[in-house]
């Protein structure tokens, strides 16, 4: 459980390890990197709030884990390029599984109040995080709707998701990042089935890690230390795939049409025209994927 310090008391349900990173390395990027900014998060720092030496965390050397922080970056701009782009297009509805310390809904509300976003997550850090949102003046908007899962005891996520207002006849984009990592083959095919079944025009994005073979020679070092800190967490990575094997699961599941988006294909949009030579590490792509 990662420390998190509101004042001199500790929440009970905080975010994990993972998502606290995630959000830190967000913040790192505006603090560290020169701009142009691939995006501007400090918010997730804000809900963190991992105390003043946050910066000094191993995890946090702006060298060592640059090419990490790029990635995560890149990740969050992607997948706000691809909402946005779907809220033009007349899409209402957002769904964010696995949620953690996701702040599109504060960093960009003019974008999310023409949408329902949906933030689906473990009911004790999803109640932190409500707290938090509360404590610090963001509040919760009506267009927010934060849905707790117990995924430990099996609950469906697409039926609390509709009793929470989801209309499943009616197109979503449906995102999961850093979490098919750490499911089974099976846990992932049965979501994929679960997205495919939503009305047609519906898109999922969800990322994957790929196996270490397929990984630049200079990012897999990088990529054995994320394993193993996944591992001494006890939230060890489980699963790896090909493009090929991704893209075939997905069609299994049902999708009408799937794309394979890569690392290389991320850093080419956004990092192209860097001074500072910061660059994605190549571990990780995404499954695109739309009924």
């Amino acid at each position: 459980m990662a420390h998190q310090h509101t004042g001199a008391r500790e929440i009970t349900g905080a975010p994990d390890n993972t998502a606290v990173r995630t959000a830190l390395w967000r913040a790192a990027h505006v603090q560290a990197d020169p701009p142009p900014h691939v995006i501007e998060d400090e918010i997730g720092l804000r809900l963190a709030d991992p105390g003043v030496d946050w910066c000094l965390r191993p995890d946090m050397d702006p060298h060592a884990t640059s090419g990490f922080r790029a990635a995560i970056v890149a990740r969050a701009r992607f997948i706000e390029d691809l909402v946005t782009e779907q809220a033009d297009r007349g899409v209402t509805q957002y769904v964010i599984l696995g949620a953690g310390l996701d702040t599109f809904a504060q960093r960009r509300p003019e974008i999310a109040s023409r949408l329902r976003v949906f933030e689906i997550d473990q009911p004790g850090p999803q109640e932190w995080k409500r707290q938090r949102l509360v404590e610090l003046g963001y509040g919760l908007p009506d267009w927010l709707h934060l849905v707790p899962v117990d995924f430990e005891a099996s609950e469906d996520w697409l039926e609390r998701l509709t009793a929470a207002g989801f209309e499943p006849g009616c197109p979503a984009v449906i995102v999961s990042t850093g979490v098919s990592m750490y499911l089974t083959e099976d846990a992932t095919a049965a979501t994929l089935r679960q997205v495919a079944t939503l009305a047609p025009g519906s898109t999922l994005a969800m990322t994957f890690l790929l196996p270490a073979e397929l990984l630049d020679d200079a990012d897999r070092a990088g990529l054995r230390k994320s394993a193993e800190g996944a591992q001494a967490s006890g939230t060890p990575f489980i699963s790896f795939y090909t493009p090929s094997e991704m893209l075939a699961l997905a069609r299994e599941a049902g999708f009408a049409d799937t794309r394979h988006v890569s690392g290389e294909s991320l850093a080419a949009r956004y990092f192209a025209d860097r001074s500072d030579g910061l660059r994605p590490s190549s571990g990780e792509a995404f499954l695109l994927a739309t009924t």
